[in-house]
């Protein structure tokens, strides 16, 4: 019978533990052997990823639809991933959706970590935590440097409370619907020569940075500041994690994760995949589905969704692990 570390070790994470389940099924008089993966911590995911040279996807999800797409990416392509809950998603569907999200973690068959992205709310850090999270973005990035080092400093001594890791933001990634200026870029880049200083003092186990990416669309988007990158690689020794990455060209993630991104953020391009199936699917069964009829139900309907999320997904998984 194959361990747990046997497991874990056909998917490249061989100090990641796995729980290998015997189950007696008495009716049929035989023994069914169940290999799960256990729930992992965010750090683990990511410090593997560091050590190996490669990241880890970490995709946001607003329901179980989409989190069933990240998964089954995934599990497809025999990586681990992280699936990240933002704070206006808690908001509209509560510890239910914290809930269901982690259930989906338990069962998966590559290892899973839960985090709560951007979130600037320390009773909502806590809370999370509380569910069982192993992870948040404590955002205090749009702060001064000093108040930044304190609101994250407090949320580190919180997540040890409850053995969870907090990623730090310095710097803050700019990004609106209408797009941005080069100058507002610029005005929000992270300071490598702040940046020894600020993990020192507050303890964070992974830094976001601000090197040139944004939020959302931005048509024709500035480089990477690959310069800057290695100043701020060079001043810590934590993980680095690069957010705003849709739209980014796979040479340029490549590059950013030889030197020390470990972890990227995927949102956009995720959403607007599963919207666009949602929204072409409308346009042909048009404003009257008749459920009688095969590929005009929900079910139909989530399942183009899914596979049109999936589909992205995968493609970033490749991408962050060189496949």
């Amino acid at each position: 019978m194959h361990t747990g570390n046997d497991e874990a070790a056909r998917y490249g994470y061989p100090d990641i533990p796995f729980r290998v389940v015997a189950v007696n099924c008495k009716p049929r008089q035989e023994e069914v052997t169940e290999r799960i993966p256990m729930l992992v911590n965010t750090i683990e995911l990511v410090r593997e990823a560091r050590r190996r040279g490669v990241a880890i996807g970490a995709f946001n999800t607003y329901n179980l639809e989409l989190t069933r797409a990240i998964v089954v990416a995934a599990e497809k392509l025999g990586q681990p991933t992280i699936l990240q809950l933002g704070v206006q998603a808690i908001r509209s569907g509560g510890e239910p959706l914290a809930m269901a999200t982690l259930a989906a973690a338990r069962v998966s068959r590559v290892p899973v970590a839960v985090h709560l992205d951007h979130c600037s709310d320390i009773g909502l850090i806590e809370t999370c935590f509380a569910w069982g999270l192993s992870s948040a973005l404590a955002d205090g990035s749009r702060l001064p440097f000093a108040e930044n080092i304190a609101f994250t400093k407090r949320a580190v001594e919180l997540a040890a409370r409850y053995g969870g890791t907090i990623e730090s933001e310095l710097g803050y990634l700019a990004g609106t619907e209408d797009g941005i200026t080069v100058e507002e870029i610029e005005s929000s880049l992270t300071d490598p020569a702040q940046a020894h200083e600020f993990i020192a003092a507050t303890g964070a186990a992974m830094l976001a940075v601000s090197i040139g990416n944004v939020h959302g669309y931005v048509p024709n988007p500035p480089p990477l500041d690959f310069e800057r990158l290695a100043q701020i690689a060079a001043q810590v020794d934590v993980p680095l994690i690069l957010h705003g990455a849709s739209g980014i060209s796979r040479e340029d993630i490549q590059q950013a994760i030889r030197m020390g991104i470990a972890k990227l953020n995927i949102n956009t391009e995720v959403r607007t995949a599963f919207l666009k199936a949602i929204a072409s699917w409308g346009v042909r069964i048009g404003p009257e589905p008749d459920l009688r009829k095969k590929g005009q139900d929900l079910l139909d309907l989530m399942q183009e969704a899914i596979a049109a999320a999936q589909d992205v997904v995968e493609q970033t998984i490749r991408i962050c692990s060189f496949l």
